[in-house]
């Protein structure tokens, strides 16, 4: 059992922190197209070598190079991560999701693909359609008067006047961008549309005055609250409506661009008010749309969700409708293109391009007044309706902005040079160091059965996890990244992608012509659709007892997990329990950073506990909780962590989990209904925590390891 014994908390979680900060530095991998909520690459390396890497010490065999012959399976294979390590490292793998657009981002992370011909075919794509529509992403140089190349447009919501029926702007605040990349505040005037610069923040009680109609700047905004109020009748109303009946209406106020030739003379970025033109060819873009009836352009609707319902509250009600005219041109005729493509690697390729950058192309996305960039529709992983969008140019500025076409394309060669590549970065003092591992790379033969051990094959699948047919005692390892039960909506938030993605593959791939990514075998928690801890619970037991019946004698069962709420732990105490394995060990793990947007002032945990599950039952240490999470705490005080009682309250429920399982294994009745085995999950728990003083044990820990400055020593010695 080697991964419980040689398994270096301290070195994986630094390897991990490390990752998390610039995850597409350390891992190009993750390039190929967005996922949700991805592990650190370096922790599932880690385990997979402290379990087969022949005891070695895992700070020595992590930056050699690895050939090793198996099958190992993850049955939530997601965004890919433990898939592409086991891959890299020589084994074949079983990769199986619910949801087509986590099978198409593993399936292209290790598809073989040509670069040569990936780069030349994608300047040709980029040049027909810049050729075609290039025109409506010009404006004016304000300082010159030649032709600049638009960067962003900005747009801010209005809605009508219930009383008076004047159209108002919902500005939450009119400030443009912060004197941060660019050399003074920029403001918008509510009066006239003028945009100022001036060297501090102009508040209401302290204004500046506008340069071109005299009045006062500020940076408070009309819209708070949902409420705004009329500037002609002074009337209070509710935004967005009640009930809507369509999208909702956007105005163009700001232009940001680039001129190849002020550039070297101007300092700071290049922003203007929208002039005629400007308006002239958006008018023009919505022209032409009306008048070309074959671009493909999805229709589908937006069905209710837990994360959709933020946009059908706003009125949306199609995923056409979350883009301008100008959007859906530009992407339809890109789309088109792409699809008439001939090389079939470079088509998938291509379109993978073309779907992930879509999360930069749509109507909202929001403009980061700090860092003067388009902000990505799934940064806080949801759909949070903002109230100023941000449009993002189509085919991109090659070398300037983020988040065009162009910028994808060579993310995506960053990507698939890595999987060639594979490299680890070392931190050696102060400095950071490249090391190639010669000889691993992330690809695959792609069969359509179980895989051959010796032949580096992945068989992937677009289905439940217990659809996949596994002979008994076939699997080495399972290491896997489950659903933390309603943590992310992944489905509803891919069908964003999948809308317009299905248009390109589904003549191809019968994965691709459904209607949805929705199925009711995907797990995770969702209100809207009333899946609850039960249903999580039992599809979860389903998953575990298929794959458990399909590991060699004493092969490992690994999966992380953490969640804010001890209840959703039961369901992995009766998961582990059905499928009759014990837990022999619970590992903390690095996951999340905490200036993640999602995680970010949520009080989430930064930690995963590591649950590593065998069928010869439970010889792990005890039930000593605090001496568990002493280990815990002062290992990855020693990576540098500085955790918060939130981490410690998490890693607490792990240990409890494990304890409540190898409590429980003599005596569980796998065939007790659902409700029972869940009943006696919780109980286990809830006498655990009570019996150990859970909540004292976490407070004293929490409180000890922030008077010691998380040192290793003092802490130690202080507990």
């Amino acid at each position: 059992m080697s991964v419980e014994k040689d398994f270096n908390a301290t070195f994986a979680a630094a390897l991990a922190l490390r990752e998390k900060q610039i995850q597409q530095s350390y891992r190009p991998v993750i390039g190929v197209h967005k996922w949700f909520a991805r592990r650190p690459g370096t922790v599932f390396r880690s385990l997979l070598l402290a379990e087969f890497g022949g005891g070695e010490s895992l700070e020595v065999t992590y930056w050699r190079s690895h050939r090793l012959r198996g099958v190992v399976a993850d049955p939530f294979m997601g965004g890919g991560t433990p898939v592409f390590e086991a891959n890299r490292l020589g084994f074949s793998v079983v990769g199986a999701d619910v949801n087509p657009m986590a099978y198409w981002v593993v399936r292209q992370s290790l598809a073989a693909l040509d670069l040569d011909a990936f780069r030349s075919l994608a300047d040709t794509v980029a040049s027909d359609v810049e050729r075609e529509i290039g025109e409506l992403y010009e404006t004016e140089c304000v300082e010159c008067g030649g032709l600049a190349q638009v960067k962003y447009f900005l747009w801010v919501k209005t809605q009508e006047c219930p009383v008076c029926g004047v159209e108002n702007d919902l500005f939450p605040g009119y400030l443009l961008a912060e004197a941060s990349r660019h050399p003074r505040h920029v403001l918008v005037c509510s009066e006239c549309g003028a945009l100022n610069e001036f060297e501090r923040q102009p508040t209401r009680s302290e204004p500046e005055q506008c340069a071109q109609c005299g009045g006062p700047v500020y940076l408070r905004g009309p819209a708070r609250r949902n409420r705004v109020e009329c500037r002609k009748c002074k009337t209070v109303y509710r935004y967005p409506p009640g009930k809507p009946t369509e999208p909702p209406r956007h105005r163009m106020w700001a232009v940001e661009y680039h001129c190849k030739s002020c550039k070297r003379g101007h300092a700071g970025r290049f922003f203007k008010r929208p002039d005629s033109d400007d308006l002239a060819r958006f008018e023009r873009a919505c022209n032409l749309l009306g008048t070309t009836s074959d671009l493909p352009i999805p229709m589908d609707e937006i069905p209710r969700g837990d994360e959709t319902d933020r946009l059908r509250r706003w009125g949306y009600r199609r995923y056409r409708e979350m883009f301008n005219e100008r959007q859906l041109l530009g992407l339809g005729v890109l789309l088109r293109r792409i699809c008439e493509t001939g090389d079939e690697q470079v088509r998938h390729a291509l379109l993978t391009v073309f779907s992930d950058f879509l999360r930069y192309q749509n109507m909202v996305c929001r403009y980061d007044t700090y860092a003067l960039k388009c902000q990505d529709i799934f940064s806080v992983h949801g759909f949070p309706v903002g109230l100023v969008q941000c449009e993002n140019n189509l085919l991109g500025i090659p070398r300037v902005g983020s988040g065009s076409f162009r910028h994808f394309v060579e993310k995506y060669l960053r990507a698939k040079r890595y999987c060639e590549a594979p490299f680890e970065t070392r931190q050696d003092g102060s400095r950071k160091r490249v090391v190639a591992i010669d000889g691993e790379r992330i690809w695959a033969r792609f069969v359509r059965g179980f895989p051959d051990e010796a032949e580096r094959q992945a068989f992937l699948v677009a289905a439940p996890a217990t659809e996949v047919p596994l002979p008994p005692a076939s699997l080495d390892g399972v290491f896997t990244d489950p659903p933390y039960y309603d943590n992310v909506q992944y489905a509803e938030l891919m069908d964003f992608c999948f809308a317009w993605l299905r248009l390109g593959l589904r003549e191809e791939f019968a994965e691709f012509r459904q209607a949805s990514t929705r199925t009711p075998e995907e797990l995770t928690g969702n209100v809207t659709l009333g899946r609850g801890l039960e249903d999580f619970t039992a599809g979860l037991s389903a998953v575990f007892r298929y794959y458990a019946v399909a590991l060699k004698p004493g092969a490992p069962f690994v999966f992380t997990y953490h969640h804010n709420d001890p209840s959703a732990y039961s369901p992995l105490v009766v998961a582990i329990l059905d499928a009759g394995m014990g837990c022999t060990a619970t590992l903390p793990a690095a996951a999340e950073m905490k200036a993640s947007l999602h995680i970010a002032r949520t009080g989430s945990s930064v930690l995963d506990s590591v649950f590593v599950c065998r069928a010869s039952g439970a010889r792990g240490y005890g039930e000593d909780l605090e001496g568990a999470l002493v280990g815990d705490v002062a290992s990855l005080g020693a990576a540098g962590m500085r955790l918060g009682e939130g981490d410690i309250r998490c890693l607490a429920a792990g240990h409890i989990a494990r304890m409540a399982v190898n409590r429980l294994l003599r005596t569980w009745d796998a065939d007790a209904s659902l409700d029972e085995r869940i009943d006696r999950a919780n109980g286990c728990i809830a006498e655990l925590r009570k019996e150990l003083r859970a909540g004292a044990v976490i407070s004293r820990v929490a409180g000890v390891a922030a008077d010691t400055g998380w040192r290793r020593e003092s802490f130690a010695a202080s507990i």
